[in-house]
């Protein structure tokens, strides 16, 4: 993954302004908010909340073979500003702590509510995972008798006959 940087530019805090990636998996988070695996919310609270909702976009990622590393673009969605602003800095030491210093293309977006009450964060994602190493063996097939016989190799292949020419249909007289 590559920062993009336009020349002339101030560096930006906490975000990039963009991100190019190689190909590869592209994983995309649906809106993950502050509660745990069995959607049940254990705090109102913004850092709290964003801590979880954090862990679940990873949660995400991990299970298409991802890491913190491969988000490229993540939107914030929040419904309490002075909040957000007020938290800032234990929301930065949550986000080192998960992410490390990978900062992907963000958004943060201020909005009047959120679906899931009482959600005050909502966290969406996009990954690009490297897509697995392609062996150019074969997959393993299942080992016939035959195989099996032959100590693991292929038997020979017999030699086929060919088979004799077939007489030429006939036309039917028409009486």
């Amino acid at each position: 993954m590559e920062t993009l940087m336009p020349k002339g530019w101030a560096p930006p805090i906490g975000y990039a302004n963009g991100v190019a990636v190689v190909p590869g998996r592209i994983v995309f988070v649906a809106g993950q908010v502050g509660w745990d695996a069995e959607q049940n919310f254990r705090s109102n609270d913004i850092v709290a909340q964003f801590e979880q909702a954090l862990g679940n976009v990873l949660a995400v990622v991990a299970e298409a073979g991802g890491g913190p590393e491969h988000i490229c673009r993540m939107t914030a969605y929040c419904c309490d500003k002075p909040a957000y602003l007020a938290a800032r800095p234990l929301l930065g030491r949550i986000w080192r702590d998960l992410m490390g210093r990978h900062y992907p293309a963000m958004s943060m977006i201020f909005v009047a509510d959120l679906l899931d009450r009482p959600g005050v964060i909502e966290l969406e994602a996009t990954a690009v995972v490297p897509a697995p190493a392609v062996s150019r063996r074969r997959s393993a097939a299942p080992v016939s008798r035959a195989r099996k016989v032959a100590g693991g190799r292929a038997p020979a292949a017999k030699k086929r006959r060919a088979a004799p020419p077939r007489p030429a249909a006939r036309k039917s007289a028409k009486r």
